[in-house]
């Protein structure tokens, strides 16, 4: 779909039905959009589409409801590939969310190719999705977990990490953009000394792909994964892109029905890629709401809602800068960063922060966003953080500034 050149903001907030309300006598700000972005009209409508007209399950039926639906799913699998340019479609694998992409290589690859005293490498930017499963893992297995630092503006330690490779290291983990801090990583950079060492990367993209375009291919990396959800799509859906060889060589993760080739009470036969991952019924609904959110943003266009989310990213850093008390947690330059303000204030807990800026219709996250190391390292329980995405408007970050202005007011001269 052709992008939009002109950045119709009123335009793009009209196809949200859900901030055209107000939130206890307010307007909505909603902006919380780094633990899960609003749906767009025509994500509700092709989900809503599909149960009234057009549900069935998928691969099984001969009737042509079912080969219908089964069209539209592969469509939403093919969709995906294109987007963050995969080069087969049989490396596109659907899940519940980015967590259980995960938890999915951590329990196949890992369970299969790493052994005792091998070493798994993460980073203190990591959500909890990215750091448990290889805890579990490295306590099954002895593996050594290592962990790169972060400077005191959030900023990975390139020569740290580099120092931490070696001839043990099997797997590198990283996200691609902090949930906390807006960090990008220089993740391609991060993937090509990881393969210098002979170890396999996987990639956190879930911060990353509502706010810049993401080629796998141009990353080489070895699996990349996301959610529906941040994507402004469905709950319930995630993705896993594998390299092809990697997943042909993988066990399944689940067993069940269609991800079986043939099944006697002596053995199972393997379906082939990608359902070899999918047992059970899948999520066709969010799959196809997926495919639509893709469909809505690439018509905006990606380099358009970045332009528009570092105005606005500086916009809002500059009127919160002004509020006595407030401090940011590591306020890296924003051309090193997304959309996304954690801070504290030194008069409130965060938690009190959020639930005050509420009252006057502003929605915020508080707390320490799945990331307590991180918090540990900086050493603080828990941020309000302000996250913006591409229906958000400067008028919403003076909303929160002068919200926050109200917190002061409450809490301390």
């Amino acid at each position: 779909m052709a992008a939009t050149t002109f950045y119709d903001l009123d335009h793009f907030r009209a196809d949200f039905p859900i901030l055209c309300q107000t939130v206890h006598g307010y307007p909505l700000a909603f902006l919380d959009n780094a633990a899960s972005t609003q749906k767009p009209a025509d994500v509700i409508t092709a989900t809503k589409k599909f149960y009234e007209t057009g549900y069935a399950n998928v691969h099984r039926g001969a009737y042509w409801l079912s080969e219908q639906a089964t069209r539209q799913y592969e469509g939403a699998r093919e969709r995906v590939r294109a987007f963050i340019n995969a080069r087969h479609v049989e490396e596109i694998i659907f899940t519940r969310g980015a967590t259980e992409s995960i938890n999915l290589v951590a329990a196949t690859w890992g369970q299969t190719y790493l052994q005792a005293g091998d070493e798994v490498v993460l980073t203190w930017l990591e959500h909890h999705s990215n750091i448990v499963p290889w805890q579990m893992l490295a306590s099954a297995k002895g593996l050594t977990l290592k962990v790169v630092p972060v400077d005191d503006e959030g900023r990975f330690l390139w020569e740290a990490y580099q120092s931490l490779l070696s001839s043990r290291t099997r797997f590198v983990a990283v996200t691609h953009v902090s949930n906390v801090l807006g960090t990008i990583l220089p993740v391609k950079d991060i993937v090509a000394a990881a393969h210098a060492v002979g170890a396999k990367v996987l990639i956190d993209g879930c911060q990353a792909v509502p706010h810049m375009a993401v080629d796998v291919c141009d990353l080489a990396c070895d699996f990349y994964v996301f959610s529906g959800h941040k994507l402004y799509g469905p709950t319930g859906i995630g993705v896993l892109y594998g390299r092809e060889v990697l997943l042909q060589n993988m066990p399944p993760y689940q067993g069940g029905g269609d991800m079986i080739a043939s099944v006697t009470f002596e053995k199972a036969h393997w379906a082939g890629l990608p359902y070899k991952f999918e047992a059970g019924t899948p999520a066709v609904a969010q799959a196809i709401g997926l495919a639509a959110a893709i469909d809505y943003i690439e018509s905006i266009g990606l380099s358009a809602i970045a332009v528009h989310e570092a105005d606005l990213l500086h916009y809002a850093t500059q009127r919160l800068a002004g509020i006595r008390g407030l401090r940011f947690l590591c306020p890296a330059p924003q051309q090193t960063k997304t959309s996304v303000l954690s801070f504290t204030l030194d008069c409130a807990h965060p938690h009190d922060i959020a639930t005050i800026v509420d009252r006057y219709g502003v929605a915020i996250r508080a707390g320490h966003h799945c990331a307590q190391p991180l918090m540990q390292r900086f050493g603080v329980p828990a941020t309000a953080r302000a996250s913006f995405g591409l229906y958000n408007t400067r008028e919403e970050a003076d909303a929160l500034a002068d919200a926050l202005e109200r917190v002061r007011g409450i809490f301390g001269p």
